[in-house]
């Protein structure tokens, strides 16, 4: 399942995500699944037809993600796994961060940090211009959260974030991202 929430030069996307990492650290051993959200860079296209045409939207390089995961073997709600990624080069992120208050309390932890662009952009580096899109992503906050936490359930009811059906030959399931 994808949702993207867009503006005028970010956009966030959210889905839920199963994960089995082929060369695990160690402690993170065995297959992941939850939600994984992204803000990216959004690239407006121009009109390829009419007026009337529709404009095309690219959901480009991702700028910060946060995974919200926990181990497939694990109690559900622990949060086990759940870590962001504050920097990227190019497409690649840069390595896990664990924090203790993410695992704490995810929902809480990504409201603040969506609710402050500048703050995760400035963490980030690069040179983003997103001027005015930090006002309406905060409006847009409780909506982006309500949509992770629905994913969230879906999850754990074991609807989505399932292992593929051959889980030797895809490491990745039902992550658009």
């Amino acid at each position: 399942m994808l949702y993207v929430f867009g503006f005028e030069r970010i956009g966030v996307a959210v889905s839920d995500i199963y994960f089995l990492d082929p060369n695990p650290s160690k402690g993170q051993e065995g297959a992941e699944r939850g939600v994984r959200l992204e803000v990216r860079l959004l690239d407006q296209g121009e009109l390829k037809g009419s007026v009337y045409s529709a404009r095309p939207i690219n959901v480009d390089q991702p700028i910060w993600r946060v995974d919200l995961l926990e181990s497939v073997d694990g109690r559900p709600g622990s949060f086990d796994r759940t870590h962001h990624h504050p920097t990227f080069t190019g497409w690649d992120p840069g390595p896990r961060v664990f924090a203790r208050e993410l695992s704490a309390d995810p929902i809480k932890w990504l409201d603040g940090r969506l609710s402050d662009l500048d703050g995760v952009l400035e963490q980030a580096g690069g040179d983003h211009d997103v001027a005015g899109d930090a006002d309406a992503l905060r409006a847009c906050v409780p909506e982006i959260i309500d949509c992770v936490e629905r994913l969230l359930a879906r999850v754990r009811a074991g609807e989505l974030g399932r292992a593929p059906a051959d889980d030797a030959a895809v490491s990745v399931r039902a992550s658009w991202l």
